[in-house]
Parts: C-alpha cells; structure tokens; sequence
C-alpha cells in the first residue's frame, strides 16, 4: 500500500471517529446537568472516603472479604473443573466434528454477564453465597473453556503420535500424549481467572450475592463514607496481593 492510501486510510478512520464522537455527545442527554451543584457532593463523598476512613469497621470487612475470597476460590474450581469437556470438545485436533458446536457452546456461556447469572441463581437458590459461586463458576467455563481449547490446539503432537504408534487408544494418547503438556498452562489460565474472579465476586455481593459487596452498598446507600472508604480500601489490598502472588506463580508454570 502506497503512503498516499495510507494517509487516505488514516484520514477516513480519523473521520469516521470523529462522526462517532460527534454523534455519541449530540445524542446523549444531560438535562439539568450542573457541574456547580455535583462538584460539592462528588467532593464531599470523596473527602468522606479518604479523609474519614472508618478504621473500626476493619476487622468485621475483613470476615466479610474473606468470604468475598472464598466466593472465588469455589466459583474457580468449579470452573476448572467443568471447562474440561468442554474443552476437549472445542478442539479442532481431538473433536474436529464438533469443534464448532463446542466453541459456539463456549461463546454462549461467557456471553451472558456475571450479574446477571448472579440474579438469576438468587430467584433460584436465593441470596447468599451460593448464588456468587454458580454465577462465577459458570461464567467462568466460557472463558476458561475456551483458553483450555487454544492451548490444547497448540500441543506438540510428537508425542501424541507416538503413543498411537504403539497401540495406545484415543483416551491413553489425551491421558498421556496431551494433559502432560498443557496442565502447566492449564494451572496458569486457573489463577488467571482466579484474580478476575476475586474482583467479580465483590460486585456480586451487591446484587445480594454476600460477601463484602453486600454491605459495601448498604454504607453507599445510608452515606457511611468513611466505611466505604475502609471497605475499598481491603479490596484494593487483597486484589493487590492475589495480583502479586498469581502473577510469580503463573511465570513459574509457563
């Protein structure tokens, strides 16, 4: 492609973002917006949460993280496990009939939002725990499945040929020609999806799913900032540090 295109190209997408812009900021409504009347109270809330931080509700937030956390751990084994078949059924190299029906089975899993699942396990088992772990658990195999599916397509297939040479069935050559080589990343996608999980689990908890979400919008909804604030606050620390532990364990496995 000549620089002239190039340029021509550059400019039609700068265009069409433009128009898009344009048309997002023309079309969206702000009636009785005021930035003088909303700057106080963002600015209130904000020096509620930071400056006012309510250091007696620590230990309690923390019994209510730790739930949040054990919400995740669950939803993700759950999904580990489960993403399995699926998996297997999704990869071209091991069911190439039905590669297509399984991917399509994956996208329609992870299609549908954690909060909503999440509600719709609270009409079913209703609120509490239970219902974060099966909305997690059950998203989580779309996005797992599909990862799984992608590593299992990359494998060496040396080994797999020759346990086929020497007679071995189509279990023995997934059993041992395959999960030996993708459990390393297999681990890796698991804490991977692990640090998601633990983020989800807190906004699960809003829509009555327990955990620290649960009483996160009770103190947005009474105005108790200084809660909110302590509550943010062990979320951005436990985050931190399943951020920090995940991350050196999946540079171990990989």
């Amino acid at each position: 492609m000549s620089k002239t295109m190039r340029r021509y190209q550059a400019a039609l997408y700068a265009g069409l973002a433009l128009v898009l812009v344009l048309w997002a900021t023309t079309t969206a409504r702000f009636d009785g917006f005021s930035w003088s009347q909303v700057l106080p109270n963002i600015l209130g809330i904000l020096r509620g949460i930071f400056l006012g931080t309510d250091w007696a509700y620590a230990a309690e937030g923390t019994v209510k993280l730790l739930q949040t956390m054990e919400m995740a751990v669950l939803g993700t084994l759950i999904a580990a496990v489960l993403a399995l078949p699926f998996a297997f059924l999704a990869s071209r190299n091991v069911a190439a009939r039905f590669a297509g029906v399984g991917r399509f089975l994956l996208n329609v899993i992870r299609t549908v939002p954690e909060i909503i699942l999440a509600i719709i396990f609270i009409k079913g088992v209703g609120p509490g725990a239970m219902a974060g772990v099966l909305a997690m658990g059950i998203h989580s195999i779309g996005l797992m499945g599909k990862l799984y599916a992608d590593a299992v397509e990359a494998i060496d297939k040396g080994p797999i040929e020759a346990i086929q040479a020497c007679g071995g069935n189509r279990l023995q050559q997934i059993w041992y020609g395959m999960i030996p080589q993708v459990l390393p990343e297999f681990a890796s996608f698991v804490l991977y999806r692990f640090e998601i999980n633990a983020r989800a689990a807190v906004v699960l908890g809003v829509v009555g799913a327990a955990g620290i979400g649960t009483p996160l919008l009770f103190a947005i909804l009474s105005g108790e900032w200084g809660r909110v604030g302590i509550i943010l606050l062990l979320i951005v620390v436990a985050v931190s540090l399943i951020d920090l532990g995940s991350g050196k364990l999946r540079k171990k496995l990989v």
